[in-house]
């Protein structure tokens, strides 16, 4: 079966006084799992036409139909429909071709486990060309002690040194030379940058990973970033919302708790109500926020956490209708110790996300299995998934919904 590359025209706009940009050709999704008719892309414009009259097809190309986007949704079977919510760790080039192959997920991810040949040695490649839609291939490329591609890419400084060593003009330029090598590694997503807001010591769970203490310096710098990325054709991932750098705790090894939403309004929060726009995704930690999450029920599995995200009104953000993934749900005892994988998944998606993202292979086809049990039963709507799914295919600019 033919393969499809990621490809997406970027372009520029402004928001009060934070830059951002829009994947134009990448479109964006539903802003809620409630139905709405999908907006049409003026992307899609190559669309085969209808047939028309000669005096129409003498002048401009005829526009595409307003649901195109629905279309390529309802051509999915419902597992096929369902594997486009996921994202799996790989652990080369053969697990990933076996995945995609057998199941057609959403998304495959690159860690440090992961053999450097899948990159370097035209993996990814082989990867898309056995997809039916295209593949996001995503990755954990923050710079300093989070880079997964320095040994291809070489390295570059952490958030917090990029902060105090260079200007707003000359991140973004580093991260634009960045997104351009991991393109051409095949890379589509990057799970960065962190726009926490921390004063923790370098080497604490986020510590050198924030770009500083003050809300305003760190929308500067993870805007100049993401911008970066963009303009290269990589879609930027913020994380971790609603925040996790004043919170106790590392969600690698245990519970985290942040502290209360009041507070986070006036810190934590503030970075992703600047950037949180058009042409980029935002990752969900798992994170217990007294006054918004319910107890045991992190912000990755809790739709209070998401409705704030997308609805932005609670926090004084815009409306936000791009891709919505959770943080590892495989690997982290902060879920793991609450839900096994099967859960996790289910849950993350009913409460409102759009990927749910973990380390292995080995789960998919049970995760599919309890995903269609979700749905038989009503535990999971039709229309959630088809929202989630019109998301994700904006996203990576998939046939239909460019």
């Amino acid at each position: 079966m033919p393969g499809y590359r990621l490809t997406c025209l970027l372009a520029v706009s402004t928001v009060s006084t934070v830059s951002t940009v829009a994947l134009a050709a990448c479109g964006s999704g539903a802003g809620t799992d409630a139905p709405e008719s999908p907006a049409p892309s003026p992307a899609a414009s190559s669309s085969p036409a209808m047939s028309e009259s000669p005096a129409a097809v003498s002048s401009s190309p005829a526009a595409p139909p307003a649901d195109t986007c629905a279309q390529a949704v309802a051509a999915l079977t419902e597992r096929q429909r369902l594997a486009q919510l996921l994202t799996v760790g790989v652990t080369g080039t053969d697990d990933a071709v076996a995945v995609v192959q057998a199941e057609q997920v959403g998304g495959v991810f690159v860690g440090s486990w992961t053999e450097p040949g899948m990159l370097a040695g035209g993996g990814v490649a082989r990867v898309q060309d056995a997809a039916t839609l295209p593949v996001m291939v995503t990755i954990d490329e923050e710079g300093g002690r989070v880079s997964r591609a320095e040994d291809l890419l070489g390295s570059i400084p952490s958030a917090r040194e990029t902060a105090a060593t260079m200007t707003v003009e000359q991140t973004y330029a580093m991260w634009r030379e960045r997104g351009q090598g991991l393109r051409e590694l095949g890379i589509t997503v990057d799970f960065a940058p962190d726009v926490d807001v921390s004063d923790q010591a370098d080497d604490t769970v986020i510590g050198d990973r924030s770009y500083a203490d003050d809300p305003a310096t760190v929308v500067a710098y993870a805007d100049a970033a993401a911008r970066g990325l963009r303009d290269a054709g990589v879609l930027p991932v913020i994380k971790h919302f609603p925040g996790h750098g004043a919170a106790s705790g590392d969600s690698h090894t245990g519970a985290v708790t942040t502290p209360p939403l009041d507070a986070l309004q006036t810190r934590d929060l503030v970075p992703f109500r600047e950037l949180a726009r058009p042409g980029v995704g935002v990752m969900v930690g798992h994170l217990d926020v007294p006054g918004l999450t319910a107890e045991g029920e992190p912000a990755s599995i809790s739709p209070a956490a998401m409705a704030l995200l997308r609805g932005g009104g609670g926090y004084g953000a815009a409306p936000f209708d791009g891709p919505i993934f959770t943080d590892d749900l495989s690997g982290m005892a902060a879920i793991t110790s609450r839900l096994g994988i099967e859960q996790a998944v289910e849950a993350a998606l009913v409460a409102g996300a759009d990927v749910a993202l973990w380390i292995t292979t080995d789960a998919v086809p049970d995760v599919l299995d309890r995903l269609e049990d979700a749905v038989a039963s009503g535990r999971l709507t039709d229309e959630q998934v088809n929202r989630k799914v019109a998301t994700v295919l904006r996203a990576k600019a998939a046939p239909g919904c460019v």
